[in-house]
């Protein structure tokens, strides 16, 4: 597991718990906030954005990685979640991250900022599906 300081890991939650006052979610009144800290050092942001038409939404955690790999990132240390009940990243959340370290820190944030769960990408996508299934390792 990637180990991150006390003071990157208070940072990730606030910005996490700030991003999620930003997330748009008028269908289902979930919101969600993430803060991705790069191995440069870098904070990206992300929220969830909803949309009328289901499927076109993204969720806040692949707006991060998003945001942080069109910005020339490939490598993630530490992702906060922030949710109103310490909810974990969905499927498809969990394959990107998979795609850019398996030992990325995962912390899951309630909305009072109380980490409820710390755990990797590994451990929430056991056997994942990435490089070395396709024969490019």
């Amino acid at each position: 597991m990637t180990e991150i300081t006390d003071r990157q890991r208070t940072e990730l939650v606030q910005r996490a718990l700030q991003a999620r006052e930003r997330a748009y979610a008028p269908y289902s009144k979930y919101r969600v906030g993430a803060a991705l800290l790069t191995e440069s050092g870098e904070v990206f942001e992300g929220v969830n954005i909803e949309n009328a038409a289901y499927p076109a939404g993204i969720c806040a955690e692949r707006s991060a990685v998003f945001g942080a790999v069109s910005s020339g990132q490939r490598t993630f240390r530490a992702l906060a979640v922030a949710t109103q009940n310490g909810g974990t990243p969905c499927g498809s959340c969990r394959q990107v991250l998979a795609e850019f370290g398996l030992d990325t820190l995962v912390l899951i944030v309630d909305a009072g900022g109380q980490v409820v769960a710390e755990t990797t990408v590994h451990d929430l996508l056991p056997k994942a599906f990435g490089q070395d299934s396709l024969g490019l390792r």
